[in-house]
């Protein structure tokens, strides 16, 4: 078990310190949404381009932890290409892994490492911010544009 612990710290740090998907989306088709952690000044900006209700592209920029850090980059690797409902049923799944102590999914991949965190609720936020905006930017993506008439 120790094993696999190390290999979640590592797996953290790796994406914590070298973020994947880390940079700006350009273009008008891209949805963004801005989420911050007032507790601990986490702050992350998600950027997508759906394409068929599906996550075309994906990428963030933010400062924070290595957990908030990390925590989003995995779960931009892991919704790359994901439909829309698929998004929503990793984000229910990962939130109930947090909070109770349900059987994570196989579907969640590398963002098993992040499960440890249930155990410092403080830190639950951390690893939630992300997964929250990305949400917010979603839903920006899905309303048609406002007319300007």
């Amino acid at each position: 078990m120790s094993d696999l612990l190390d290999l979640y710290q590592e797996l953290i740090l790796d994406h914590g310190t070298c973020p994947r998907n880390y940079g700006r989306l350009r273009g008008k088709t891209v949805g963004q949404a801005e989420g911050v952690n007032p507790l601990c000044g986490d702050k992350v900006t998600i950027y997508l381009r759906l394409e068929e209700e599906r996550v075309k592209e994906i990428q963030f920029e933010g400062r924070g932890c290595a957990i908030s850090v990390a925590s989003a980059s995995l779960m931009t690797e892991l919704f790359q290409g994901k439909t829309v409902t698929e998004v929503e049923e990793l984000w229910r799944s990962f939130k109930e892994v947090l909070i109770t102590e349900v059987t994570p999914s196989e579907k969640l991949g590398k963002v098993l490492a992040l499960t440890g965190v249930k155990a410092f609720p403080a830190r639950v936020k951390c690893a939630t911010l992300a997964w929250h905006t990305a949400l917010s930017a979603l839903k920006s993506q899905q309303q048609p544009p406002l007319s300007t008439e």
